[in-house]
């Protein structure tokens, strides 16, 4: 321990900084999202019914030992649904956001290293699609492409675009005055080498924990789409679709509907806990997380 001694108050200052660590609350998270990855990839190995085989005798029928989580209002097995669900909702909620951090994250580091014209180009670019509100956006343009998983991927992602650029791009701005990057210019690094080796390890982690952030505000919005019946047509499982179909049943059985609603709002919960402590881990400054 070292004495530090001001006003003639002493005060000890540990030379050892204080490790940051992860609580129980995020090894939880952790452990949903692989959970339900896992089952979304096996699902086919799985000993489930097919989400889409019907049996009108059984409709809306109660949890039971061959219907673990019961039937819905077409007889399909509830459980098998949630998990097929979940994959079309994965996919989508991890697809799109790919597409955000490769252009927009891209752009903002071109942006925030060489500025000029290009960043009032990349900013510009940011300000038009920002311009649009982004659910009268995606609606018109899923009604435009057509439906499908591909289509819906295709459209978040473009949304996704202004958000991923600018964090990028503030990154980038704080990093390229640094030290490492002024010795690397002394040394004759070459642009390019400068922004791959110098700044994109840096710009990688923040982005990375925006990047789980901007998954589960996916997840979010392919639900909010497939409610209003413009996500993956049917007889393909997703649970906002899943949601829109229980709402009819709310009286009689309101565990169709809050079923889904509760594997969404656990994953969305999971994914932001997950992001936000990686951005605190990752955060230089002392006392973060």
């Amino acid at each position: 321990m070292a004495a530090l001694e001001i006003e003639g108050d002493t005060t000890l200052v540990s030379p050892v900084r204080k490790q940051r660590r992860v609580g129980a609350l995020f090894v939880c998270a952790v452990g949903w999202i692989v959970l339900i990855a896992l089952a979304a990839i096996f699902a086919n190995l799985l000993p489930i019914a097919s989400p889409t085989d019907m049996d009108l005798l059984g409709k809306r029928a109660l949890p039971s030992a061959r219907h673990l989580l019961g039937n819905d209002q077409l007889g399909r097995d509830e459980l098998s649904r949630l998990i097929y669900g979940g994959r079309i909702s994965l996919t989508v909620g991890l697809l799109a956001p790919v597409i955000g951090v490769t252009i927009g994250g891209t752009f903002g580091m071109l942006a925030g290293y060489f500025r000029g014209r290009l960043e009032t180009l990349a900013i510009g670019g940011v300000d038009v699609l920002l311009a649009f509100p982004p659910l009268v956006f995606a609606l018109a343009l899923t009604t435009y492409l057509g439906q499908s998983a591909f289509n819906i991927t295709l459209v978040i992602g473009i949304l996704s675009i202004p958000a991923f650029t600018r964090v990028s791009r503030a990154v980038t701005l704080s990093l390229s005055e640094r030290e490492f990057v002024t010795a690397a210019r002394a040394l004759g690094a070459t642009h390019a080498r400068i922004l791959i080796r110098e700044l994109l390890p840096n710009v990688a982690l923040p982005l990375l924990a925006f990047f789980l952030l901007g998954v589960a505000v996916t997840i979010v919005v392919e639900g909010a789409l497939s409610f209003l019946g413009l996500g993956v047509p049917p007889p393909a499982p997703s649970w906002g679709s899943m949601i829109g179909e229980g709402r009819e049943s709310l009286e009689i059985a309101p565990w169709l509907a809050f079923l889904p609603a509760g594997f969404m709002f656990l994953t969305v919960l999971a994914f932001n806990v997950v992001g936000d402590t990686l951005r605190a881990l990752t955060d230089p400054r002392p006392g973060a997380l």
